[in-house]
C-alpha cells in the first residue's frame, strides 16, 4: 500500500511538473530569443550612430576599433560595408580574406543597402553555422552612405536556452525529491494506522478476542475506521464470552437436578424390578426436577438472548405498557392476595426495544408478588431524572435484604439463604441485561415499607 501511496504521489507531481515546466521552458526560450533580438536591435542602431560620421569621412582605423570593442564587450560580430556592399570593418575578419570583400549578395545587406532594417535567423554557408542577425542603413543626408551587421552565433542564444532547461529540469527534480519525502511521512501517517489495523484483525482472526487497535488522530476515516472495529471486536468478545458463561452455567445448574432425578429414577427402577409399587414420593420428585430444569434453560435462554441481542430501541408509551403488564399479573395478584397499584404517569416516553422492558417487569412483578404478604401492595412509580431519563420503580412490602445480600442480589444463580425452591436465581440478573442492552440501568435498594425497590433508567 505504501509503494502504491508513493507512486499516486509521485506520478501527480510528474504530471503538475510536465504541464507547468514545459510550457514555460518554450515561453522562456521565445522570451530569450525576442530579448537577444531587442537588444541586437537597439546595439545595431546605437552602432550606426556611432558609425555614419567614421564611414562618411572614410576613417578606416576608426571604425574598425568601434567594431571591434563592440565585438570584445558584446561578443557577436560587427560587419560594416559601402554603400555597394565592399567590405569597411570586420570585428572577427576571416583567414585569408581580403579588405576588398564583398557582402553585396547577402540578402540582409542587401536589404539593409534598400534603406531598411533586416532581421532574423539563417544558416551561413561561409561559416557552417546558424546566424542571428540585424542589418540596419547608414544614411546620411537621405541617402544610404553603407550598412553595419550585427550577428551572433544562434548557439549562443542555444546556450543561454540549454541553461535555462538544466534549471528547470534541477527544480523539478528538487521538487520531487521534496515530494517523495514528503510522501513518505504522509505514506507513513496512513499506512500505519492501517498496518496496526491488520494486526488487531490477525490477531482476532486467531482467536484473540481482547485484540484491539489503535485509534489513531487522523486521518478521521481511519480512526472511525478503528473505532467501529474495536466496537465490534468488544461485540464479539461480549458474545462469545455470553455463550461461554451459558455453557458454563447450564452445566453447572443442571448437574444436580439431573443428578437428583437420576438417583430418584433409579429408586423406581429397583422398586418395580423387585415388583414392589413405585414410590410415589420418587415420581413427584422427578417431577419437580424436570420442573426446575425446565425453569433454569428458559431462564438462561432468556438471559442469553438478552446479553446477545441487538439493540433497536423505539419510543415507547411507558404508562400503557406498564397498564398492559398490571393487567396480565392481576390474575395471579389476586390469588396471593396482594394489589398492584400504578403511579406512573401519563404521557412519559422512553426509548426501548420491544419486548424488553415488557420481560423485565414480568420478572420484577413475579418477585414481587411472590415476596409481598397476603394484603400487602406492589407498587409501580415513575419519574424523571436532571437528565430526563425516565425512573421506573417497582416496590414491595417483602423482608427485604441486608447490603451484602443487595451487593449479589444481580449475580447469576444467586438467591438468599432461606429462599423457597420455585426460583432460579436468574430473574434480577435477566432484568439487567435487558435494560442495559438499550443503555439503561437498574438498582435495587431498599423500599420504605421494608421491602426493596428496584430503580430501572430507561434512556
Amino acid at each position: 500500500m505504501r509503494r502504491r501511496l508513493l507512486f499516486g504521489y509521485l506520478t501527480i507531481t510528474i504530471l503538475v511538473l510536465i504541464i507547468l515546466e514545459i510550457p514555460l521552458g518554450f515561453a522562456y526560450s521565445n522570451s530569450e530569443q525576442r530579448r537577444l533580438l531587442s537588444d541586437v536591435q537597439h546595439d545595431a542602431l546605437a552602432l550606426s550612430i556611432r558609425l555614419h560620421e567614421s564611414v562618411e569621412s572614410n576613417q578606416e582605423a576608426a571604425l574598425q576599433k568601434i567594431v571591434r570593442d563592440y565585438a570584445l564587450s558584446v561578443g557577436g560580430r560587427v560587419v560594416v560595408v559601402g554603400p555597394a556592399g565592399a567590405l569597411v570593418a570586420d570585428s572577427s575578419p576571416l583567414p585569408g580574406s581580403t579588405s576588398s570583400r564583398s557582402f553585396a549578395d547577402r540578402p540582409e545587406f542587401i536589404k539593409a543597402l534598400g534603406g531598411r532594417e533586416a532581421n532574423g535567423t539563417r544558416f551561413s554557408n561561409t561559416l557552417g553555422r546558424d546566424l542571428l542577425y540585424v542589418a540596419v542603413p547608414l544614411v546620411s543626408n537621405g541617402a544610404v552612405i553603407g550598412a553595419v551587421r550585427l550577428s551572433f552565433e544562434t548557439s549562443y542564444v542555444n546556450n543561454r536556452i540549454q541553461r535555462v532547461w538544466i534549471g528547470l529540469g534541477a527544480l523539478a527534480v528538487a521538487i520531487l525529491a521534496l515530494v517523495f519525502l514528503v510522501s513518505l511521512r504522509l505514506a507513513k501517517i496512513v499506512t500505519q494506522p492501517v498496518s496496526a489495523l491488520e494486526s488487531a484483525a490477525k490477531q482476532l482472526g486467531t482467536g484473540d478476542l481482547t485484540a484491539r487497535a489503535e485509534v489513531p488522530k487522523s486521518p478521521a476515516e481511519l480512526r472511525l475506521l478503528a473505532a467501529s472495529f474495536n466496537t465490534t471486536a468488544a461485540r464479539l468478545e461480549s458474545l462469545v464470552e455470553s455463550q461461554r458463561a451459558f455453557v458454563a452455567d447450564a452445566s453447572h445448574q443442571l448437574r444436580t437436578p439431573l443428578q437428583a432425578m437420576r438417583l430418584r429414577l433409579e429408586n423406581l427402577e429397583h422398586d418395580v424390578a423387585d415388583g414392589m409399587p413405585a414410590d410415589s414420593r420418587d415420581l413427584e420428585g422427578s417431577l419437580a426436577e424436570v420442573a426446575r430444569m425446565s425453569r433454569l434453560v428458559d431462564g438462561l435462554l432468556i438471559l442469553a438472548r438478552a446479553e446477545q441481542q441487538l439493540s433497536a430501541p423505539i419510543q415507547t408509551d411507558v404508562a400503557e405498557l406498564v397498564a398492559g403488564r398490571i393487567d396480565a399479573w392481576s390474575a395471579f395478584a389476586d390469588d396471593q392476595g396482594v394489589n398492584i397499584t400504578s403511579t406512573v404517569a401519563l404521557g412519559l416516553n422512553a426509548c426501548i426495544t420491544s419486548g424488553n422492558l415488557e420481560q423485565a417487569l414480568d420478572n420484577l412483578l413475579s418477585n414481587a408478588i411472590e415476596a409481598s404478604p397476603s394484603g400487602e401492595a406492589v407498587v409501580i412509580s415513575s419519574s424523571t431524572n436532571e437528565s430526563g431519563n425516565v425512573l421506573l420503580t417497582v416496590s414491595d412490602s417483602g423482608g427485604g435484604m441486608t447490603p451484602e445480600q443487595i451487593d449479589r442480589a444481580f449475580d447469576r444463580f444467586w438467591r438468599p439463604a432461606g429462599a423457597g425452591s420455585g426460583g432460579s436465581g436468574l430473574g434480577l440478573a435477566i432484568v439487567r441485561g435487558l435494560i442495559e442492552a438499550d443503555g439503561g440501568s437498574v438498582e435495587l435498594k431498599p423500599s420504605g415499607s421494608d421491602g426493596l425497590e428496584v430503580v430501572m433508567v430507561l434512556k
